[in-house]
């Protein structure tokens, strides 16, 4: 058993983690159905319809936040758009806090996110988190998703750490059950990823509601 004390490497995932998925679930669900169904003289819904079914065939892909490839697929400028509704990116409220006090004690903090780096740079460049990580790695970077045990092999590669004193949190149950595989021995899950909807709740992770919750925590390994 250690505590969260003993803890030397956190990673962490970006959106739904750090930042309130809102913003997300808004744009690709609302606000590119819009844009697609003015562009294609079609009704919302349809247009719902058709890129919903677009979505779910590139799951647990690096398409799946390629913004280029989306650009092209629709035929929008997806990271223009993106930008008009930029006021809509927001931190969980409890993020900054945590980010400052484990930065303070002394451990090595790494964001992994699936997200593409013009979208990573423009959510760190609005919400000021930059200067909390000791790296950054995005999938593209990488070359595979973290869906894929290829993206943590690869990940130990760049930053050494100790899979055992290494805690990873994320919004996602799969991307946890990968990164375990791997041997990161702490994966967490962050039961609430928007603000809009209600906390998750999981049979095989240890969950969160509120980062402040694993300064508490006593980990069994």
């Amino acid at each position: 058993m250690i505590t969260f004390n003993e803890i030397k490497t956190v990673l962490l995932d970006m959106d739904g983690t750090i930042l309130d998925k809102y913003f997300d679930d808004y744009f690709w669900e609302i606000y590119v159905p819009q844009k697609y169904a003015e562009k294609e003289k079609i009704s919302f819904e349809d247009a719902q319809r058709i890129l919903f079914a677009m979505y779910k065939a590139e799951e647990g892909t690096l398409n799946w936040t390629d913004i280029d490839f989306w650009s092209r697929k629709t035929g929008l400028n997806i990271f223009e758009l993106k930008k008009e509704v930029e006021h809509l990116i927001n931190p969980h409220p409890d993020s900054e806090d945590f980010l400052k006090t484990i930065c303070s004690n002394g451990k090595k903090v790494y964001l992994v996110t699936n997200a593409h780096n013009k979208v990573m740079e423009l959510k760190l460049n609005k919400t000021g988190f930059y200067k909390y990580f000791h790296g950054i790695f995005t999938s593209f970077d990488i070359g595979y998703p973290k869906e894929k045990i290829e993206f943590w092999e690869r990940l130990k590669e760049k930053i050494s750490f100790e899979p055992e004193y290494s805690l990873f949190v994320d919004d996602t149950e799969e991307i946890l059950h990968t990164a375990k595989l791997s041997g990161i021995k702490l994966p967490i899950l962050r039961a609430v990823s928007s603000s809009r909807y209600g906390p998750k709740k999981s049979k095989h992770f240890l969950t969160i509601k509120n980062f402040q919750e694993i300064f508490n925590l006593n980990f069994y390994l």
